[in-house]
Order: structure tokens, then C-alpha cells, then sequence
């Protein structure tokens, strides 16, 4: 194919679509997204052109896969987590890799780049890891690179740390990954929301004094656990799923005139410091999602969603570069000629549920 036409890529485990987006932004075409999650693809279907492909990556033949040059994936961390139970490959979302390894190896693209949580490198004594790079190289061919990059070092005020391994067929490949962007890290008041902020994301007075206790017992146990009060000045600590994730991201705002000001009754009024959660918005800008990224879902649902996503940014700095990898080694698939009709047969309909 002609030098000049975008690579072909495919999103697999692909939530709201945060790696497309920066596929997209690098100059991919990314012609077939799918994931299981319902909400997601409320979500998706939203913010992109095209069409979440909504069912169980065990159940799509390879035949239901268009050809692509680059395979991409942020397969589900939580088996490699240091929050979760770390069970890995014995843990039945931690087979989802080989369903990776599957289409690899059925659909043979010249590349692929795939993302997950940096304990992943280091999990089990890094017999996950080493299981994970011999499957790759050995079962599969590839050349593999991989590297440990963070988003504060991406133009995002949010330390995130994630693993990125990235392949291709061409074993003449030289791959670099990308330099940070920023020489000076960006501090959280460049994300926070300017207008008139909903009662709803302040603490109520009742949870607010029950998080101070429970650091306070914690700090008596010489525990460092506990809820936390970012400084202007500061960055945040990366976006994960659950209530004490977004505990550990607190910021103080503008005091109103009905917030608790003394009195028995505590739940529901927000609290006396002016103590609050980050935001939806705010937090979507912690991921590099645009503006105009709409989340039709509840707000539960869009702080899973973030917190599951990627830093976009990253993904985008280094799809370039595998871009530019595979044009000058010739390897951009002469099978990229997609007719997009034919596309739409692999799009389920879908229609929103009253919300």
C-alpha cells in the first residue's frame, strides 16, 4: 500500500475507546474496537464515529477480525495489580492474554502494542512477565520492546506508571520509545474545573470525620493508609477504580454557606473544609480525554470507565513512533483496502436504555 494511507489498527479490551483515541491522533486508522462491557459501549458509541463491537473476546472467531497492521490492547491489569489479589494467570481475566496470543497468531499483523499495570513486570518473581515475553517471541515471532512510562511525564498532572510492550514481525526493527514530552510536570490546578462545582462531589460531613478516624488508626499502626488532601502545587496519584482511589485525591474548594457549620445531623450536608472528590471532567482530563468527551452513564459508571482507561498522550507518542517504524521498513499491509459496508456487519445495534 501507498506510503501516504494510514496504517490499519485494531482495539482490543477497548472501554471507552482511550487507546484509539491515540492511535487515531497518530495517524492510525482503527477499524474495529470491541469489548464486553455494556456501559462502555454506551459510553463508546457516543464519542466515536464508529461502533463498539459488543461481545466476549472468547467467542470472536479471527474471521470476525479485519486485517490490520498493528494490534493493539490494554488487557485487563487487575490479575497483575498491586491493589488487587494478584493472582495473574490463575486468575480467569489473566487467560485473557492468550486471547491476545490467539489473534496473533491467526491474524499475523506486522505490529502490536499492549498495555497494562507496571507490577505486570515484576508479578510472581517475573515468571508472568518472562511466560509473557517467551510467548511472544518464541511461540509468535515477534521482536519485542517494552518499557515502563509515565503520564506526568506526558503533559498529564496524574503519576501513572504503565507498561508498554510493543512487537513487530521485522526482526531489523530498532525500536525507541518516546522521550518525555514535558521538562516540567504540570501541577493538578491545570485540570480542575473553574465553574460553580455540584454539592454532590463534596464529602458529607458524617463520611468526611470517618475518613479522618480511620487515618488516624491506621497512622497509630505506623499504616500509611488513609485518605489524602492533594496541595495546588501537586500531581495526582493515578486513577483507579473504587471509592478509595478517589479518597486518595482529594482537593479542598470554595466553602458554601449551607455546608456543615456544627450540629448533630452530618449525613448529607458536605463538610466544613470544603473537601471534595475530583470531578468527572476533571478526572477525564487526568487521562488526556477531549473536552467534549461525554459520559452518558451514571457517575459510578464514568469513574470506572476513567479509572480503567489510558493515558492518551502516551498511547499517541508511542503509536507515532511504531508508525514511523513501519513505514520506513515498508511494512504497511497491502490488505488495508477496508470497505467500510462490510464493516458495519460487525457492529451489533445497539440502542441506550433510558438512564
Amino acid at each position: 500500500m501507498a506510503r501516504h494511507k494510514k496504517p490499519i489498527a485494531i482495539d482490543l479490551f477497548s472501554g471507552i475507546g482511550g487507546i484509539k483515541l491515540g492511535l487515531e491522533r497518530a495517524g492510525f486508522n482503527v477499524v474495529f474496537s470491541n469489548d464486553i462491557d455494556l456501559y462502555c459501549k454506551q459510553t463508546f458509541d457516543q464519542n466515536h464515529k464508529d461502533k463498539l463491537f459488543l461481545k466476549d473476546i472468547k467467542e470472536i472467531d479471527s474471521s470476525e477480525i479485519p486485517e490490520h497492521d498493528l494490534l493493539a490492547a490494554g488487557f485487563p491489569c487487575q490479575p497483575f495489580s498491586m491493589a488487587g489479589h494478584r493472582k495473574g494467570f490463575d486468575d480467569e481475566r489473566g487467560h485473557l492474554f492468550f486471547e491476545i496470543k490467539r489473534i496473533l497468531k491467526e491474524k499475523k499483523p506486522e505490529a502490536f502494542l499492549l498495555e497494562n499495570v507496571k507490577h505486570l513486570e515484576k508479578h510472581n518473581n517475573g515468571s508472568t512477565f518472562n511466560r509473557i515475553k517467551s510467548i511472544l517471541k518464541d511461540e509468535l515471532g515477534y521482536k519485542i520492546f517494552y518499557k515502563i512510562l509515565n503520564s506526568k511525564d506526558f503533559g498529564l498532572p496524574q503519576s501513572r506508571p504503565r507498561i508498554y510492550i510493543v512487537g513487530f514481525k521485522n526482526h531489523d526493527i530498532n525500536f525507541d520509545f518516546p522521550k518525555p514530552t514535558t521538562a516540567n510536570l504540570l501541577s493538578i490546578t491545570t485540570i480542575l474545573e473553574k465553574d460553580n462545582i455540584e454539592d454532590w462531589y463534596y464529602l458529607s460531613q458524617k463520611y468526611y470525620e470517618g475518613l479522618i478516624k480511620h487515618k488516624k488508626r491506621h497512622q497509630e499502626k505506623g499504616h500509611g493508609f488513609g485518605f489524602n488532601i492533594l496541595k495546588p502545587t501537586d500531581i495526582s496519584y493515578a486513577l483507579v477504580v473504587g471509592n478509595m482511589g478517589r479518597e486518595r485525591n482529594l482537593i479542598k474548594d470554595v466553602i458554601k454557606p449551607w455546608f456543615y457549620k456544627g450540629g448533630k445531623e452530618k449525613s448529607g450536608i458536605p463538610n466544613s473544609d470544603g473537601v471534595r472528590r475530583l470531578t468527572i471532567r476533571e478526572c477525564a482530563r487526568l487521562q488526556g480525554l477531549p473536552e467534549n468527551f461525554n459520559f452518558p452513564v451514571s457517575k459510578t459508571q464514568a469513574y470506572k470507565q476513567i479509572g480503567n482507561s489510558v493515558a492518551v498522550p502516551v498511547i499517541e507518542a508511542i503509536a507515532k513512533l511504531i508508525k514511523k517504524a513501519l513505514l520506513l521498513n515498508n511494512k504497511i499491509s497491502k490488505k488495508n483496502l477496508v470497505v467500510k459496508e462490510k464493516l458495519q456487519n460487525y457492529f451489533i445495534p445497539y440502542t441506550p436504555s433510558p438512564m
